[in-house]
């Protein structure tokens, strides 16, 4: 593996862990009622900023395949993800959530003309395991609706994920994640309004966890992971499973709790996926095709 992956790599990796922070920003500082004007919140401010740092508006002629990404990234995927996480118990939604890279594999396969590596497959099952060990308690609650909205969610991110490699020379990461999270905020936003309303007055702790979200959780950690697809391929999902065990290795400094064996198992087993699953990817550098605009602004 290159200097210039490795480094990719490990930049990407920063946004699973911003990611995995959102979770408890959520649900600790904002209105957990109004999941979906949340997700609006988050998007189409972090687009606009975007946005206004080069990329300007996007071009006409690429609106569709645009909002598509839009919609399956960010419009779809942070209204379910809003909706599971106000509805089950974090490990539940963690665990059904890290079904992504096993998804992103068999998307490969009709879209990008390219067979799931068997390696990889076993690499995403031993991931989703991981994550199940160390964060499911086999105690919870599964709400329906909410299993529902975790499986959609991972669906969609895995079918955006795949579309940005098949898509991407659209233009520079900076410029394509500017857009989708401009284009998928306006699409949820109305749906938003009319099913949650406004939520009430927003307090000083509302405004610093929403500020976070917008600019770590979203703008920030959204360009990392759309660069990362840039330089290594839709196989960056395996990443992803990072971000369950950030959240739970927050969420157990704040209680003050150990992690037994059973979840060392499982953090074994997510560190252990997450780099078979990217040393087996069969993209491994931009296609020549598709090199000069994904580099640039990178």
């Amino acid at each position: 593996m290159s200097g210039t992956r490795i480094s990719v790599v490990f930049a990407t990796m920063l946004a699973p862990i911003f990611w995995g922070s959102t979770y408890i920003v959520f649900t600790e500082t904002l209105p957990v009622s109004h999941p979906l004007l949340v997700a609006a919140i988050r998007a189409l401010p972090a687009g606009i900023l975007l946005m206004l740092l080069g990329p300007g508006l996007p071009p006409r002629d690429k609106l569709l395949p645009l909002a598509i990404i839009g919609l399956a990234n960010i419009g779809v995927f942070f209204g379910l993800l809003f909706v599971a996480a106000s509805r089950l118990p974090g490990g539940v939604a963690a665990t059904v959530g890290s079904s992504q890279p096993l998804i992103v594999a068999f998307l490969a396969w009709p879209l990008l003309a390219r067979l799931p590596h068997p390696g990889q497959i076993l690499a995403a099952l031993a991931g989703l395991a991981g994550v199940g060990l160390l964060v499911l308690d086999p105690a919870a609650s599964f709400d329906e609706i909410g299993i529902a909205a975790a499986i959609a969610g991972a669906g969609s991110m895995a079918l955006g994920t795949v579309l940005i490699e098949r898509w991407g020379r659209i233009g520079s990461p900076l410029a394509l994640t500017a857009w989708q999270l401009t284009l998928g905020g306006i699409a949820l936003l109305p749906f938003a309004l009319y099913f949650e309303g406004l939520p009430p007055a927003p307090t000083a702790t509302n405004l610093i966890g929403i500020s976070y979200l917008v600019l770590i959780g979203t703008a920030l950690s959204y360009w990392l992971w759309v660069r990362g697809i840039s330089h290594l391929g839709a196989d960056v999902a395996f990443i992803s499973l990072l971000s369950p065990l950030v959240a739970t290795v927050l969420g157990a400094v704040l209680l003050g709790e150990w992690f037994g064996p059973v979840q060392i198992l499982g953090i074994a087993l997510i560190f252990a996926s997450t780099a078979a699953g990217i040393l087996l990817s069969r993209k491994g550098k931009v296609r020549p095709a598709a090199a000069t605009p994904a580099r640039q602004a990178c």
